[in-house]
């Protein structure tokens, strides 16, 4: 997992307000699109692909002031990320092709947990039902 906690890392450090206001547009759409994803091996994706988009949502828009710009910042590049359809692994690879995009997710959610779970009590979202699991 270090590996991709650095991946993240280095990812989030590239990104921009442009790039912010690129993902904001897309946004509404990549999120049904996210709604699509059918991948057993990794059940809390689309809820943890969702939780992520809302805080981005919140958090550019004003509404939510509280999250720290690192994890503002690692949940845009995750966004981006589970959006490709070419990562790490590709999402054409059966039962293995979103694998990369939990992993990455995943990182995100741990490595700023108290700041997304703060996010999500203010939310009245289940923060055991966003998880950190696969």
């Amino acid at each position: 997992m270090p590996e991709i906690v650095a991946f993240v890392n280095r990812g989030a450090g590239s990104i921009t307000p442009a790039i912010v206001e690129q993902v904001l547009r897309h946004l509404p759409q990549w999120k049904l699109e996210f709604t699509q994803i059918y991948e057993p091996l990794f059940p809390h994706l689309v809820d943890q692909l969702e939780f992520l988009a809302d805080s981005i949502e919140d958090t550019a828009e004003g509404a939510y002031k509280d999250l720290p710009y690192a994890a503002f910042a690692q949940a845009v590049f995750a966004i981006i990320y589970a959006h490709k359809k070419v990562g790490i692994i590709p999402d054409s690879i059966l039962n293995l092709g979103r694998a990369d995009d939990s992993s990455v997710v995943r990182a995100v959610l741990i490595q700023n947990e108290k700041a997304f779970a703060l996010y999500a009590t203010t939310q009245d979202a289940e923060w055991s039902r966003i998880t950190s699991q696969p």
